[in-house]
């Protein structure tokens, strides 16, 4: 009855809009920053965030000042709506709304689907001067995917490899016509210049998903690839990949699991050793990575933390190939040799089918196990697939020198999902990182060309100079295999002359150059980057000192524990690295590392 009274009083539907105006918060109030439409946690579709039941009315409010352009209002909104937002019971997805076309007295609006390398780069090298950004996406943040690994046995925390996009590109949650959309991207009516989303209600049990449009003058395709499975049955349901931050969380979970299970009495010596093997299918850059990070954990940690089954647990690597296949010889060599010592298993084999307890090779050996990691490389998106673009070789949306997609207008896209056509004469390029970055950075210095010679809106390039095309250079590999010790190949192809290390000079050029690439999107994740690596050497990854929420919540007594905690933590790890050095100095002069420089003739 209560319900049912408070729709008396509620004004006529003809006027609620108006009568929400009592709602909108004080500008910079804590209340007002949190309904802002980018949240600053980090969460994907997987690990969505609480939103309250008042966040529906984005639709008809804004919670800032006013703007010019609003979303279209629902044409009807019926009392059984009010109803369930009253009682806060069962949500209903609102209406099909959407971003109406800009006109040419207000800025260009540039949506990007997307916010990964490329994205991210792009969104935060773009003069939002000049454009209102949209970006669309399933994750509301960056992963620095190189640093990934690390995360899966708490040599890093998630939060220091998870970027939000508000940080990257704060116009998104200030300025009045840029916005971050939940959605994932169903489709493409490039004639119209408009993009059919759907938003993810993924965790709100109340609410249907809903359709929306998005009207655009530029449209940046950058949604990424997915992992590549071959079409091998089970790999979906019983592997883990390893491309996003809950794909870390997942692993981790699951490797502390069966640490625990396999030391409780009951469980047969030959359970022990399925929970406890580790299976990792994929012998690239990330496959040898996680494998070494693996091992390094079971030799640092495990090893003191799980006596009692520390017999039991062991790694396995399987490639169908040679491992690093892009890498030189020499250093593929080392690689091989220094996982070995580690305790990884190396497996040369093609995988058959995948089961909840066990995989099936093509010889018909059964390997078993009890954590499953898939890291055979991407393809291209469902998305991808789907759209009516031109296709370059491999399924991807097909571009031009200038990254843009041709017979398309105002259609560019960037990262992995896209490759040069055949009519280029150009080979696609690598789904690298840096390739990414490269493009997203070039793409939006083209774009503020656009803009400043004023072509942003829809059809407005006309006879612009876009200036030269986009160019490539390669600035090598790199890769970690566990102990401090990594591999950089600095050859510009593999029939190249160039440059290649091994051992910890390696390693420690590897890290120093993600400690300066990361600042490049943020300084705030390099420093919580390097000083977590700080804290492994002297604590460990079981770490006392806990870092939450979007920014900093510091669990220890006082400011000034913190600040000579982590004095202390720099003079012991500075002298332990500088003894390391100068140990694997002198290894190196006597010929025991391999030498340098290593260059083909």
């Amino acid at each position: 009855m209560s319900a049912i009274c408070t729709l008396h009083i509620l004004p006529p539907a003809s006027s609620i809009i108006p009568s929400l105006s009592h709602l909108r918060p004080q500008k910079n109030t804590p209340l007002h920053n949190h309904y802002k439409c980018n949240l600053l946690q980090p969460f994907n579709q997987s690990n969505p965030p609480l939103i309250p039941a008042m966040y529906r009315f984005k639709n008809l409010t804004r919670f800032s000042s006013p703007i010019k352009h609003k979303f279209t209002p629902p044409t009807l909104f019926s009392l059984q709506h009010l109803h369930q937002f009253a009682t806060a019971g069962d949500a209903v997805a609102p209406p099909t709304s959407g971003l109406e076309p800009t006109k040419k007295t207000d800025k260009p609006r540039v949506v990007v689907l997307g916010s990964g390398w490329a994205g991210c780069r792009l969104m935060k090298g773009i003069d939002t001067s000049l454009y209102d950004v949209v970006c669309v996406s399933p994750r509301n943040h960056m992963v620095f995917t190189p640093l990934l690994a690390s995360t899966c046995v708490g040599t890093l925390e998630f939060r220091s490899v998870a970027e939000p996009i508000a940080r990257i590109q704060p116009a998104i949650s200030r300025e009045p016509g840029s916005y971050f959309f939940l959605a994932n991207c169903k489709g493409l009516d490039v004639e119209n210049h408009e993009v059919h989303c759907q938003a993810i209600t993924e965790g709100a049990q109340s609410m249907e998903p809903w359709d929306f449009k998005i009207s655009y003058d530029k449209l940046v395709i950058a949604s990424g690839a997915e992992a590549s499975t071959f079409g091998i049955k089970g790999v979906k349901e019983h592997a883990i990949f390893l491309r996003e931050v809950h794909h870390a969380q997942e692993i981790r979970r699951k490797l502390l699991l069966n640490l625990m299970l396999s030391d409780v009495p009951g469980v047969s010596d030959e359970e022990k050793r399925r929970l406890l093997h580790c299976v990792v299918v994929g012998g690239g850059p990330t496959g040898v990575e996680f494998s070494g990070e693996l091992s390094d954990f079971i030799m640092r940690d495990v090893h003191q933390r799980y006596s009692h089954v520390k017999d039991y647990i062991h790694v396995t690597l399987i490639e169908a190939n040679d491992i690093l296949s892009s890498f030189d010889d020499r250093l593929r060599v080392y690689a091989t040799k220094q996982l070995t010592k580690s305790g990884v298993r190396l497996v040369r084999g093609t995988v058959k089918d995948v089961q909840p307890k066990k995989i099936v090779l093509s010889d018909g050996t059964d390997v078993p196990y009890g954590l499953l990691v898939w890291s055979t490389g991407v393809g291209p998106s469902t998305f991808v697939q789907k759209t009516d673009l031109p296709k370059a070789p491999g399924g991807r949306i097909g571009i031009d020198e200038w990254l843009r997609v041709p017979s398309v207008p105002d259609v560019f896209a960037i990262g992995d999902c896209c490759g040069y056509l055949e009519s280029t004469g150009k080979s696609t390029l690598p789904a690298l990182a840096q390739v990414a970055e490269r493009e997203g950075k070039y793409l939006a210095q083209l774009l503020n060309k656009i803009g400043k010679a004023g072509g942003g809106h829809a059809n407005g390039v006309g006879d612009i100079e876009l200036g030269g095309p986009f160019v490539y250079k390669h600035l090598g590999s790199m890769a970690t295999v566990g102990s401090y010790k990594a591999l950089v190949d600095l050859r510009q192809s593999k029939e190249a002359k160039g440059l290649s290390i091994a051992g910890f000079a390696s390693w420690f050029i590897w890290r120093s150059a993600y400690l300066t690439r990361v600042p490049d999107i943020s300084v705030v994740t390099s420093g919580m980057v390097a000083l977590e690596h700080i804290e492994v050497e002297e604590l460990g990854t079981n770490k006392t000192i806990v870092f939450e929420g979007p920014n900093f919540a510091i669990f220890v007594s006082s400011f000034w524990d913190l600040f000579t905690h982590r004095c202390r933590l720099f003079v012991i790890v500075k002298y332990r690295i500088l003894n390391h050095i100068w140990s694997e100095f002198r290894l190196f002069v006597s010929g025991k590392e391999i030498q340098l420089p290593c260059c083909q003739t």
